[in-house]
């Protein structure tokens, strides 16, 4: 969504496309100039699957610019070269870094390959139809260039690799979301008939030329509900039965979208739980990412218990020969649970059987294969960076010390010493009965996700009152009364208290704890979740004493969560901030 922001003009030019490196992250900025010398911005982080980040508040003084990326909470600023082909500078999300901009050299052709344009076809996905469009160039060389953008899911600027024109065929890779393009060119040139494959997928997708771009749809800004007076948890219900009424009537849980959610708070001691659509007392959700917080107490656990120390490289913990020791330094299990290891948000040998279902065959062999090749040494300079993959090495590190599966770890660490009894991986039949079904963002039915070696990462199911226990013993940790008996019981409110602990930068000024992130604006702890037909939010506050925890069958649609947008709208009533608003999404 681009913002223009105007700056003064001052020689050198700037304008176009640059690229840039911040450690292992590839980045792609877009400028423009117009008719009245300001400047507008868009950044992409192809590596993140993020694309169109839009850039503010340009200040520029002769060779000085500056400019913002509020989504991210980042700012950059350094100089212009005499050329405007470089840019040297410091990226600020919390912890500074430099990050040089260099101009994209690319060259045309001087006369354009017969498959160089525009094109736009429908690819019928998950009940939904998504428009794709495809930009294609070529260099004087004669090498051929593209990128593809999901215009209905606001993914632009995707970049393609692998690019072939041969013939009449044209073919291309999106390493970032892992998709082929085959297809073949009509003989007038005006039509590509082809297929688009992804995880094992193959569906039909016929490009047609365009003599113009359709640029990707902004999603709106959130309009804000006005602020009241603070409210406390009796009170709670009436305001969300008002302020949900729209989404209730028409919009994310109107009858026929099968979507339900709970909403779960603690407020000084007070408990209250709403259900709201199809959701009931006892319903049973996914809770997705989530359950990496579950995975960094139980580390906090073992640390406590003597069985691991935070500082032990993950490498020890796994079978003996799984990955070598590195030259230098290696990822521990600190840099697994604060985001910081520098491995990506997914591994290159992720390929599921079944999308629907995508996680279920990634063994541990699958995990220590890609480990091995992808090695353990830490990067020099590692930020942060979100990581799936990460989260499930740590679950199955932990496992493979204590000589137990996940579940069971699970179970004895964390489950049974706060006496979660609704809170499993593997649901009993009973449970199975109150499992609630999934939808995807555009209220399709999704298929529950089964993890096996990603399984720390967000394998959990619970229910809204489960949670509350969880989130309670959060904001007290010395108050938790253990259920039991056990070692690990004896050391679960310490556990919980370290686990709590701030280590190092989050995005912008947040920080990371083990998996909790927080917030030095609002001081909440958070994270959130999401699978194919689940999404959800819970946070936690010790020093205004409340906690929430939003729970909905309905995976993230094309303007993102609806959970996270809930649980962020009763944050904001709890504190009596402007709210964000539940009837425009």
């Amino acid at each position: 969504m681009p913002f223009s922001a105007k700056a003064q003009t001052a020689s050198p030019l700037v304008s176009g496309d640059y690229i840039g490196t911040l450690g292992s992250l590839h980045l792609r900025l877009h400028l423009k100039s117009d008719a009245s010398g300001g400047l507008d911005g868009t950044i992409d982080s192809p590596d993140q699957g993020a694309n169109g980040i839009a850039c503010t508040d340009f200040k520029r003084k002769d060779e000085a610019l500056s400019f913002s990326v509020p989504s991210v909470h980042g700012t950059w600023r350094g100089t212009i070269s005499v050329d405007g082909k470089v840019l040297t500078g410091t990226w600020d999300q919390g912890n500074p870094m430099p990050l040089v901009f260099t101009s994209d050299t690319f060259v045309p052709a001087e006369k354009p390959s017969s498959v160089d344009g525009t094109w736009l076809g429908n690819l019928q996905a998950g009940g939904a139809s998504l428009r794709i469009q495809v930009r294609v160039k070529s260099d004087r060389s004669g090498k051929e260039y593209c990128s593809l953008d999901s215009l209905d899911q606001h993914a632009t600027g995707l970049d393609c690799s692998a690019v072939t024109f041969s013939g009449d065929d044209f073919t291309f890779d999106i390493p970032v979301v892992k998709g082929h393009y085959a297809g073949k060119l009509s003989p007038d040139g005006n039509v590509l008939a082809g297929t688009w494959s992804q995880n094992n997928n193959v569906r039909p997708l016929t490009l047609a030329r365009q003599k113009e771009e359709i640029a990707a749809k902004p999603i709106p800004p959130p309009a804000f509900d006005a602020a009241m007076a603070p409210v406390q948890a009796p009170d709670l219900k009436s305001v969300l039965d008002r302020d949900l009424a729209a989404a209730l009537k028409s919009g994310e849980l109107a009858p026929g979208t099968g979507a339900g959610v709970a909403i779960a708070i603690v407020d000084h001691g007070v408990r209250q739980v709403f259900y709201y659509g199809a959701a009931k007392e006892d319903s049973i959700y996914e809770i997705g990412s989530i359950t990496k917080t579950f995975t960094g107490l139980i580390l906090s656990q073992m640390v406590e218990q003597n069985k691991v120390k935070l500082e032990d490289p993950v490498r020890e913990l796994l079978p003996t020969g799984t990955v070598g020791k590195p030259a230098g330094a290696e990822i521990t299990l600190l840099d697994l649970a604060t985001q910081h290891s520098g491995l990506p948000r997914m591994p290159d040998n992720f390929a599921p059987t079944n999308q629907s279902n995508p996680y279920a065959d990634y063994h541990a062999a699958n995990m220590y294969a890609f480990l091995a090749k992808h090695g353990v040494e830490k990067p020099e300079k590692t930020a942060f960076v979100y990581s799936n993959y990460g989260f499930g090495l740590l679950g199955q590190a932990l496992s493979v010390r204590a000589g137990r599966s996940y579940p069971e770890l699970l179970k004895d660490e964390v489950l049974e010493p706060l006496g979660m009894h609704d809170t499993t991986v593997a649901l009993s039949p009973e449970q199975q009965a109150r499992f609630l079904p999934g939808h995807t963002g555009d209220h399709a039915p999704a298929h529950a996700w089964d993890l096996d070696a990603f399984a720390g990462a967000g394998a959990i199911r619970s229910t809204a009152s489960d949670m509350l226990i969880y989130l309670e013993a959060n904001l007290h940790p010395g108050g938790v009364k253990p259920a039991n008996g056990s070692a690990a019981a004896k050391t679960i409110s310490r556990a919980i208290t370290q686990d709590h602990e701030l280590r190092g930068e989050a995005m912008g000024p947040q920080k990371v704890a083990l998996a909790w992130l927080y917030d030095p604006s609002s001081g909440n702890y958070w994270h959130n979740g999401a699978t194919g037909g689940f999404s959800s939010y819970a946070f936690f506050n010790p020093q205004r004493d409340y906690a929430a925890v939003v729970l909905l069958n309905t995976g993230i649609g094309s303007q993102g969560s609806f959970a996270d947008r809930i649980g962020e709208h009763v944050s904001e009533r709890l504190v009596g901030n402007p709210a964000i608003s539940l009837g425009d999404y």
